[in-house]
């Protein structure tokens, strides 16, 4: 019954693949001192990651017999796609005023934001997975500046490697 209605392209095998690109990511910058080269590879991440979601979730869709954007997909974009434009404007604004250290934070925070609000039209999980992310990004505002990218690595990667792994497992593919 959950399911009627509800945006089932979120995708478990997309998401690990975005977990392990974080991971990866967070791993080439960890040293990093430069502020420019540790943005640009974020914002590269940034990019890898939503053409691998939107991908898998046309893969899934199809899958399932479910047109990407239809319903429950609209509603899914309506409510994920705002939080992320919002943090492209604040990165924008903060990095160009010289203040990247809440990047992290507001990251984690507007991504978990847009997850939640995005998977009140998806199953149960993805909205759980949301509030680990704001939860992280509330972590990542008030810890240490050092904490950033460790953070970001434990955010968008090992939730999404977690989640993944359950929306694989319970919801499949």
């Amino acid at each position: 019954m959950e399911r009627a209605g509800s945006f089932t392209a979120v995708p478990g095998v997309g998401g690990i693949a975005l977990g392990c690109t974080a991971l990866a990511v967070a791993a080439l910058v960890r040293d990093t001192s430069n502020a420019d080269s540790w943005l640009v590879a974020w914002l590269g991440e940034a990019v890898l990651a939503c053409l691998i979601g939107v991908t898998a979730a046309a893969r899934k869709s199809h899958k399932v017999g479910m047109p990407l954007l239809s319903g429950p997909g609209r509603k899914f974009l309506l409510g994920f796609a705002p939080p992320l434009l919002a943090g492209a404007l604040l990165t924008l604004v903060l990095f160009r005023a010289g203040v990247a250290a809440p990047l992290p934070g507001i990251w984690l925070l507007l991504y978990g934001t847009g997850v939640l609000c995005g998977g009140a039209a998806s199953v149960r999980v993805v909205p759980v997975m949301g509030i680990c992310f704001m939860t992280i990004g509330a972590v990542a505002l008030f810890a240490p500046v050092a904490w950033g990218n460790t953070l970001l690595a434990a955010g968008f990667g090992g939730l999404h490697i977690l989640f993944g792994i359950l929306i694989k497992v319970k919801y499949g593919g």
